[in-house]
């Protein structure tokens, strides 16, 4: 008899042939299953040993009984420690992250990131009531298909591969690779430049005032990444963006080598694009960009900075007096 759940019948023959001996690989040809199906009922149940069918039966059909309590709905502790990590802007992996490191011996405290922005979107739709704060970095109230092509954009000229960037900068352990973006603003008017350090996550913020034309962008970058120290300056990644069409100038004057990636591979930038994602809380699709100043830009990074990392290299870290 085949199918994903053991049968109370199933379960006598198991108590049955365990009591004289029978191995799983037996008692698997028996019941036209799998051994490993087995072994993994009786391990759960007590072992070999204490296998019985009754109490087995009754675990399963506890198990299963539905709908369940949701974790965050009957651990109050734990519903206010992710609240509280909400409120301070974290993402909930950050917070899931977080609480291992809080509560390291208290399994109680313990939620995923996944479970996180389900409870989120539940009760952005009313499916659920809790406290908690709805603040997910992007707003949104349900997930976005990652496929959606983007607009195909024109061949930078003598742009180089990221396939060809230096092994150092992917393993993370080397510091002074960086990932570059735009955040683009109301009407597509206004922006500002990100750059994310892969080793420390360390982000900075570039304002870009008036256009995003190549010229302008290369000179603003360069302006910041020539603020630190030479062992920061390996290199930059960057999407296909023609706001990048300049990088021989930047590269020129700052002797740091710029790599773009692949088409339509946001994972390629992958410390970038989650970093925007966390700014789009600070500045939200629609908002003018224009209006802020750099100091602004600055205390953004800054709290940015201090939020906890999921990989930390605080060694590799570059101090904040490299604001311009």
């Amino acid at each position: 008899m085949r199918g994903t759940e053991i049968l109370a019948e199933e379960r006598e023959i198991i108590s049955r042939e365990l009591a004289v001996g029978r191995s799983y690989r037996c008692i698997g040809r028996l019941l036209k299953r799998d051994h490993t199906v087995v072994s993994r009922e009786v391990t759960r149940n007590g072992g070999r040993s204490a296998y019985r069918a009754i109490p087995a039966q009754g675990r399963a059909d506890e198990h299963r009984a539905r709908p369940k309590p949701r974790s965050l709905e009957k651990n109050a502790a734990l519903h206010d420690a992710v609240n509280s990590g909400l409120e301070k802007k974290w993402s909930p992996r950050q917070i899931s992250e977080r609480l291992r490191q809080d509560f390291p011996d208290d399994d109680t405290m313990r939620v995923s990131h996944e479970t996180i922005y389900q409870s989120l979107y539940l009760q952005a739709r009313g499916e659920l009531r809790t406290q908690l704060k709805i603040a997910l970095r992007q707003g949104r109230t349900r997930r976005v298909n990652r496929s959606r092509t983007t607009i195909a954009r024109g061949k930078i000229p003598d742009m180089v591969n990221i396939s060809e960037r230096p092994v150092e900068a992917e393993c993370r352990a080397v510091p002074g690779f960086w990932e570059g973006d735009l955040i683009i603003g109301k009407g597509c008017k206004s922006q500002i430049a990100t750059l994310v350090e892969r080793a420390s996550r360390y982000v900075m913020l570039v304002r870009i005032p008036y256009d995003r034309t190549a010229q302008r962008v290369a000179v603003l970058l360069a302006q910041k990444m020539e603020t630190l120290p030479d062992f920061l300056r390996n290199s930059v990644t960057w999407d296909q963006g023609k706001e990048m069409a300049a990088h021989a100038n930047f590269t020129v004057k700052t002797g740091i080598d710029v790599y773009f990636c692949d088409p339509h591979s946001p994972w390629q930038r992958g410390s970038n694009e989650n970093t925007n994602g966390l700014l789009r809380q600070y500045f939200p699709k629609g908002t003018d960009l224009s209006g802020y100043t750099q100091a602004e830009l600055d205390a953004v990074a800054d709290e940015l900075n201090d939020r906890p990392r999921r990989h930390s290299a605080g060694k590799n870290q570059p101090k904040s007096s490299t604001h311009s």
